[in-house]
């Protein structure tokens, strides 16, 4: 118990002090959505029916992958890895606490967008909230499992954005928020569907759990949390302890 409220007060404050944090996962979402916002209701009939998805989306999918792996290259590849094992605390615990710690800070962010569209631009509400935030909840932490795989695997700070950036403009472009994926030629369609943003965004406009969205999320999850238990128990986290 004392290394886990040890843990959860050193991600407490790599929070408090994380400029990435605030600027991935609250500022650069809401500009966006105040900016496009406007735009897409503006020049595209019925826009304002997915608003809500679409902003959430991106401002997910920014804050998962590109706020994320810096808080996990911060946590392993430098100092705190050590103080974590001087102090007896399990490995595994940083990348949990980080993505308990961002899930919480995409899932205020999407509220906030939840609340403000409706009002800012008359935005349609999801029929079914439930069912809508259940969905949201599914797709952060897909995206939150994709945005650990690049935090565990890439040490570097400069090429750990790099990484980010590859994902995150094929995901937010190929995903069907910015025009309808039928638009796409096929091959860009099918390679789409390997990023969770497309099957968060059908899942959350579905207004129900259909298979069809729902299971490629889930496999997507499974294949992550394996690949970042390969990661942790591999020789690139415990080099150099």
């Amino acid at each position: 118990m004392g290394a886990f409220i040890y843990g959860v007060s050193l991600q407490w404050k790599l929070d408090i002090r994380s400029k990435t944090l605030l600027i991935t996962c609250y500022i650069v979402p809401l500009l966006f959505f105040g900016i496009m916002g406007g735009i897409f209701t503006s020049v595209i009939p019925g826009a304002g029916d997915t608003l809500i998805q679409s902003m959430t989306v991106f401002g997910v999918t920014m804050g998962a992958l590109i706020g994320l792996p810096p808080s996990l290259v911060e946590i392993y590849g430098s100092d705190i890895k050590k103080v974590y094992l001087a102090n007896g605390v399990p490995l595994y615990l940083g990348i949990a606490l980080a993505n308990i710690s961002a899930f919480i800070h995409l899932f205020i962010m999407s509220i906030i967008l939840y609340i403000a569209a409706p009002l800012a631009f008359d935005a349609k509400i999801p029929e079914n909230p439930g069912v809508y935030f259940a969905s949201l909840s599914i797709f952060i932490a897909v995206s939150l499992g994709i945005a650990s795989i690049i935090g565990l695997a890439v040490k570097d700070q400069t090429k750990t954005s790099m990484f980010s950036i590859i994902v995150f403009l094929p995901s937010i472009m190929l995903s069907g928020i910015m025009f309808p994926v039928e638009m796409l030629p096929q091959m860009l369609e099918t390679i789409g569907k390997a990023f969770p943003a497309s099957w968060g965004y059908r899942l959350m406009t579905g207004g129900t759990f259909g298979l069809e969205n729902l299971l490629p999320m889930l496999v997507i999850f499974v294949l992550a949390v394996c690949a970042c238990a390969i990661l942790l128990s591999g020789k690139m986290i415990w080099r150099n302890k």
